[in-house]
């Protein structure tokens, strides 16, 4: 079987309102395309997209008139659903054997009511907003197939799904894809968003795709009360699949049942089997879009049905394998599809050698070891004054180590980011005792009024904010984790709260190791941010005569540092300026300053571990050099860049002479590129980039 050729007519049967047709087509004859083909190795003579998307019946269906389906709508039916996910999982198995990951089993699950929605809009354009609006942006296969069927993107293009620079990222987002209707954002923020889209078009009605994991988000309780207070029309199909990241819902949330929840709101609902789609399910949507007014439908299913080894397991969120992929292809007729799985699997890597760098590790899972190293040292008693309460990320977090070695002050909780930093300071409310927390670094911008609130009630919280920054970020711009900075939202006289943004390991360790305890002089809120990426470990000047020997000497961060809260640390020092930097952008400054010393350019790197403490005396020694460079992941109008020019302002040295050095900062300014390394090149913080920034502002080219 062939894959189709170039889709000239474009099915607008999905456009709306907020459609970008300035966004180019994806087609095969691009310079993208060949771009991106050539970084896939080993498949030559295998066929890129072995399915025929023409094969798709664009039927109409009017669920105003049709009370139940026909034999030929049931066939066509049944003929798009099966197609549509054996496509969804080869091309989200291509993101898993290319390294990018990606999501394969909730766009898999949500197949059958896409379908019969998408039969629905073609019948009756004028009774819809044509758009499968998601709040589970991971499920943006969904999306990107719907873009392939309507001719924007050509099919060949899905195999790219998540690749750097491809264009079809980890969320969609408006404006970057062609036919994209919309951006996600992240999971369980779409509905208050719907609503307005519903009091924009009255006449219409709004379909919003979710889950039961999307559904934990708070604010989905302000929506559904909007919603029914208005009687908007708008149309929830929810996938009730029992699978988050980290387990069951109905294990670790009893009590959280989507149609008690719903209807506890006044909302309408209506639950089916989610894969008798041409019974329970037809008849549960065509409710729906009867009713006037708000209604959900609850889809009962197994996560990813039909895929042996996956099904009904936490395996089915994530991009599944080849292992499991490929023989589903096969048996399902389609051996093309499966050997090119079984032959593309080069994983992306970053190309660069970087130097003064060791073994790559992450800090994220050092921190969460560290922290189940530190409590099993302590005493029962002591321990008891701690709860640890995670956001079903501890898998990624690495807190499940936590709940693994010390369950008993473990609360494995769901998507619930506000109400649970809230609890977590709740508990640290007493001066003896001390709350645990951990999320993704994006998220932090959900909780900013609960962060005032536990530094106002003199809370004490220890908080890990892993993928923090932009590194390995393949979900895109939605989950970079760039607004640190607003963790220390607070007066100068508030309770205490400090920023740790360790550079590797061994630095990770040992903040952790310093900062965790909670003591008189360690006390209020505390945040350590790491990467999703894997950092190197730094290594000192090799240049000095006593490490040529034992490589743990060797190392910046091992045997013999202590760190210290609120002091900034030399990694090299220089006599023509500084470059600050934390995070994972010390080692690409670290490599940059090496290269730039054989070139006799003799800048020092600083690494601020502590974001938001001013180190006076290291403040006057780079006030009086040269030149300072700020270097850094996070955003450019509220990261370190932001404010670091003002503290140089304060400086005594400024004061005093009138004087100051050149200033500048690279930092994240513009939207994603999709992809993981490929990140930090996109928004120039590389090693190159860094090199020529200096370059430019010492006046050498």
């Amino acid at each position: 079987m062939m894959a189709d050729t170039e889709n000239k007519t474009i099915d607008e049967t999905h456009k709306s309102f907020s459609h970008d047709s300035s966004v180019p087509l994806m087609t095969t004859s691009s310079s993208l395309y060949t771009e991106l083909s050539a970084d896939i190795k080993n498949t030559e003579g295998l066929n890129p997209f072995p399915f025929s998307l023409s094969s798709y019946q664009k039927i109409k269906i009017n669920p105003f008139e049709t009370a139940s389906l026909s034999t030929a709508q049931k066939d066509a039916i049944d003929s798009n659903i099966n197609l549509c996910r054996d496509v969804i999982t080869f091309f989200t198995s291509c993101g898993n054997a290319s390294g990018y990951g990606g999501h394969t089993g909730g766009a898999f699950d949500t197949v059958p009511e896409v379908v019969l929605f998408d039969a629905f809009f073609r019948a009756c354009p004028d009774k819809f907003i044509p758009v499968f609006y998601d709040e589970a942006g991971h499920r943006v296969a969904t999306q990107y197939l719907m873009a392939a069927l309507d001719g924007y993107i050509s099919p060949e293009f899905l195999r790219f799904y998540r690749k750097g620079n491809g264009k079809l990222p980890g969320h969609p987002e408006l404006g970057l894809t062609p036919g994209i209707q919309f951006s996600s954002g992240r999971l369980g923020h779409m509905w208050g968003t719907i609503n307005g889209i519903a009091l924009a078009n009255p006449d219409k009605s709004i379909l919003l795709l979710g889950s039961d994991g999307s559904q934990m988000e708070g604010n989905n309780a302000e929506a559904a009360r909007l919603a029914v207070a208005q009687n908007l029309n708008v149309k929830l199909v929810l996938d009730d699949n029992d699978v988050t990241i980290t387990g069951h819902p109905t294990t670790y949330l009893p009590g959280f049942v989507l149609e008690k929840t719903l209807s506890g709101h006044g909302m309408t609902v209506k639950v089916a089997n989610g894969e008798d789609w041409m019974g329970e399910l037809y008849d549960a949507v065509r409710a729906a879009v009867l009713h006037d007014g708000p209604f959900a439908v609850i889809a009962k299913r197994s996560m990813a049905p039909g895929i042996t080894g996956v099904e009904g397991t936490s395996q089915g969120h994530d991009a599944i394998d080849a292992a499991h992929s490929a023989p589903y292809l096969q048996n399902r007729g389609h051996p093309e599809a499966a050997a090119y799985l079984k032959v593309a699997k080069a994983k992306t890597a970053d190309p660069h050698q970087y130097q003064a760098c060791g073994e790559m590790n992450a800090m994220r899972k050092v921190v969460g070891q560290t922290v189940t190293d530190v409590l099993s040292g302590m005493t029962t008693s002591d321990k008891n004054n701690i709860m640890v309460i995670d956001s079903d990320l501890g898998g990624s977090t690495a807190f499940n180590k936590i709940q693994s070695a010390h369950p008993s002050i473990y609360v494995q909780s769901g998507v619930m980011e506000r109400g649970n930093f809230a609890a977590a300071a709740g508990f640290g409310m007493d001066p003896k005792k001390q709350g645990v927390f951990s999320t993704f670094a994006a998220f932090l911008e959900m909780l900013c009024s609960e962060i005032t609130m536990a530094r106002l009630n003199r809370s004490n919280v220890y908080c890990h904010f892993s993928h923090s920054g932009v590194d390995d970020m393949s979900d895109n711009t939605c989950h970079f984790g760039l607004n640190l900075f607003f963790a220390d939202n607070g007066l100068e006289d508030g309770y205490d709260t400090k920023l740790y943004f360790p550079a590797d390991c061994n630095q990770a360790k040992k903040i952790v190791e310093a900062t965790f305890p909670l003591t008189e002089t360690n006390k209020g809120l505390r945040f350590i941010f790491t990467t999703r990426s894997k950092t190197p470990t730094l290594l000192k000047d090799m240049e000095l005569p006593m490490l040529l020997s034992d490589s743990k000497v060797k190392e910046l961060y091992g045997d013999g540092y202590t760190f210290v809260p609120g002091k900034d640390e030399i990694v090299r020092d220089g006599t023509m300026g500084y470059i600050v930097s934390f995070g994972d952008a010390v080692y690409r400054a670290l490599d940059a300053v090496v290269s730039l010393k054989a070139e006799g350019i003799n800048i020092g790197l600083i690494n601020k571990p502590t974001l938001n403490v001013v180190d006076k005396e290291m403040m006057e020694r780079i006030a009086s050099s040269p030149l300072c460079l700020i270097v850094e992941s996070l955003g450019k109008k509220t990261g370190l860049g932001s404010k670091f020019g003002s503290w140089l302002l304060m400086t005594e040295t400024a004061q005093n002479t009138g004087k100051l050095c050149k200033f500048d900062s690279i930092a994240t300014h513009h939207e994603g590129c999709g992809g993981l390394w490929e990140q930090a090149y996109g928004q120039g913080y590389d090693s190159l980039s860094i090199q020529s920034k200096i370059k430019s502002m010492v006046g050498k080219k």
